[in-house]
């Protein structure tokens, strides 16, 4: 049997400068600095979680700024999410084109994708993004300065990952995961699981010329799927290995427990629970106002902060 997820939990990028990230995705995105803390593999670089109020699995983006840390620029390519697509109301576009128009950021107008109308943009770093407009989405949105209900970010839409060959990519995902393939048009597949809709899609971009990607800044390190519990993520797990996967053993992020493991096209899958949460040590109110360090790595924050860049939130 299938084991079903919640949808997705977040999707994580390598980005350029700190400061540049903090300004395109609270002022001009309108999201929520939910958490300021450091790559738990690299502590002398920040990671910012941006998403609802609290940060509601489904919602969430996360940036890892390596600026003058000797990481290249990546190039997107099979074996990556190339397009990372949130969800507006219907009848926003316009105010989105609007606004990121006057922030410089060129917009394109795609065709409507499954019947939802699409534009798309990049950041500096050079990650592409879409919103995608839809009334099929209830969440509460977080409304930051300048935005109303109406515009405002519900949360992740769906992923585009890019693969040259969708079969096992899709046996995968609805032998294990539980995704049922709900729509398809020229070289995309789209899933689905637990209801579908926003925040609970991926699309599979299947081109069997793609070139191979690379990380590094302006790419896309991994998509997270978000589970119920601790134990149904170790049964996946299991699951998972008699399949034939190479999982990492779970790992502690604070926020959540987490397994990663590359799915058959070569992306990177990771599972997560959907507790704690980010009010594991932050009151709702104050989210991201603080640098947050694991347990584990308090004793250093003294040789942590100096290496951090300043930022204004």
């Amino acid at each position: 049997m299938p084991m079903t997820l919640i949808g997705l939990h977040h999707v994580t990028a390598t980005v350029d400068d700190a400061q540049d990230d903090l300004d395109f995705c609270l002022a001009g995105l309108g999201l929520r600095l939910v958490k300021k803390t450091v790559n738990f593999d690299n502590h002398h670089v920040y990671h910012f979680y941006y998403g609802d109020e609290r940060g509601t699995p489904g919602t969430i983006w996360t940036t890892f700024p390596y600026k003058d840390r000797g990481v290249p620029v990546g190039a997107n390519g099979a074996g990556q999410v190339t397009v990372t697509s949130f969800s507006v109301p219907n009848g926003s576009l316009d105010f989105w084109r609007a606004r990121l128009g006057r922030r410089g950021i060129a917009v394109t107008d795609l065709a409507a994708r499954f019947g939802e109308p699409v534009i798309r943009f990049a950041d500096r770093s050079g990650l592409t993004f879409e919103l995608i407009a839809t009334g099929r989405d209830e969440r509460t949105p977080w409304i930051a300065e300048g935005f109303d209900a109406a515009d405002a970010i519900r949360g992740l839409h769906s992923v585009t990952m890019v693969v040259r060959d969708a079969t096992k990519t899709l046996e995968l995902m609805t032998r294990l995961l539980g995704y049922t393939v709900v729509d398809e048009a020229e070289s995309r597949i789209r899933l689905a699981v637990n209801g579908g809709g926003p925040g609970r899609t991926i699309d599979v971009a299947h081109h069997a010329d793609a070139e191979p990607a690379s990380n590094g800044v302006g790419t896309v390190h991994h998509v997270a799927m978000a589970i119920g519990s601790a134990d149904e993520q170790l049964r996946l797990r299991e699951e998972l290995i008699r399949y034939g996967c190479k999982v990492t053993d779970v790992r502690d992020r604070c926020y959540f427990q987490s397994i990663y493991f590359r799915e058959p096209g070569g992306v990177l899958f990771e599972v997560a629970t959907t507790t704690p949460g980010f009010t594991a040590d932050e009151e709702l109110g104050s989210l991201g106002r603080e640098l947050k360090l694991p347990h584990w790595e308090e004793p250093n924050r003294a040789d942590i902060e100096p290496m951090l860049a300043p930022v204004k939130c």
